[in-house]
């Protein structure tokens, strides 16, 4: 275990989009900002130890949401691509989020700032997602309500997890993320920086540096990881509803990780150990990051968010030994 005078001084934290708007919520507005502000009661302690902190999240129940109510009203209101659902669910999250840290901060005392950068994340127009729906967003369905969907809508559905069945998009990878350098700066300023919302806003980058809008959902952990990964941040976190990663989940046979190392875990996601729509992204963005020359990846619950990263609790993810 470590103490506050231990732990890193550049940190990236990336919160589930079920973290804040948890299955059985209806959405309203006050359950969300209820929910931003339980967010924020459990990163205060991050946020007061006072070094550089980047914060990302999710989107999928959001967006999924969005896309419901323009099918609900689509002979009155015109739909919007997916690529603007999702800017209107980063800045919605991103808004309530906001205020609920410094809300907090400010109950603390502390003058700090946070601030949200509307970010867009540029993917290959030509990425094999596009032809492979496997990103889950909005509600769990059964499977004669994906079946109707899929009649009125057209919408593509698949079984998630034992859990239900759920719209998927296709979720290209992050290639680049714009304006990273506003990001550095804003955190090097002193500033809790929120970017990177719901994976970014998927764009398309043409040879003359022209920019447009594709529909799709990019998986948040993963440009987490990227951004983590650009900007020389060495340790990250990834904070959702269960304390611990486990395998052989559950079955008579489950076991909770504590600490395991790159090549452990790369062994258990090819076995199989983590699926696709809930923990496959995480352990993939982990993976990910420490190829990429990360130390430590964190993956715990958001409650338990400064234990998790004193190693208190969690699951860590470390380099092989050299």
């Amino acid at each position: 275990m470590r103490g506050n005078e231990d732990l890193p001084r550049r940190l990236l934290v990336a919160i589930g989009g079920n973290a804040i708007h948890p299955e059985g919520t209806v959405g309203t507005g006050e359950e969300q900002a209820a929910m931003a502000a339980a967010t924020a009661g459990a990163l205060v302690p991050l946020m007061e130890l006072d070094g550089q902190l980047i914060v990302t999240h999710g989107n999928g129940p959001v967006v999924g949401k969005i896309l419901l109510r323009q099918a609900i009203a689509r002979s009155r209101v015109t739909p919007m691509p997916l690529d603007i659902c999702v800017a209107h669910s980063q800045g919605g999250i991103a808004y309530l989020l906001m205020q609920a840290l410094e809300n907090a901060l400010r109950e603390k005392g502390n003058p700090r700032h946070v601030v949200c950068l509307l970010t867009q994340v540029e993917v290959d127009p030509d990425d094999p997602a596009f032809g492979d729906s496997t990103k889950p967003i909005g509600y769990f369905y059964d499977e004669p309500e994906a079946e109707a969907l899929t009649r009125e809508l057209s919408w593509e559905m698949k079984e998630d997890a034992g859990r239900g069945w759920r719209h998927v998009v296709p979720s290209p990878k992050p290639k680049h993320i714009v304006d990273i350098s506003l990001i550095r700066a804003l955190a090097e300023h002193g500033a809790v920086v929120i970017a990177g919302g719901g994976g970014g806003i998927p764009v398309r980058r043409q040879p003359n540096g022209v920019r447009h809008g594709v529909e799709a959902v990019i998986d948040k952990d993963l440009t987490s990881a990227h951004m983590a990964h650009i900007l020389g941040i060495e340790e990250m976190m990834i904070l959702t509803a269960v304390s611990r990663v486990a395998i052989h989940f559950q079955t008579p046979e489950q076991r909770e990780l504590d600490r395991v190392t790159l090549s452990e875990v790369r062994a258990y996601h090819e076995q199989g150990h983590f699926p696709q729509g809930s923990m496959g992204p995480k352990i993939e963005a982990a993976i990910n990051f420490l190829e990429a020359g990360g130390k430590r990846v964190v993956i715990g619950h958001l409650d338990e968010a400064l234990p998790a990263l004193r190693g208190e609790t969690g699951t860590h993810v470390v380099p092989d030994a050299s």
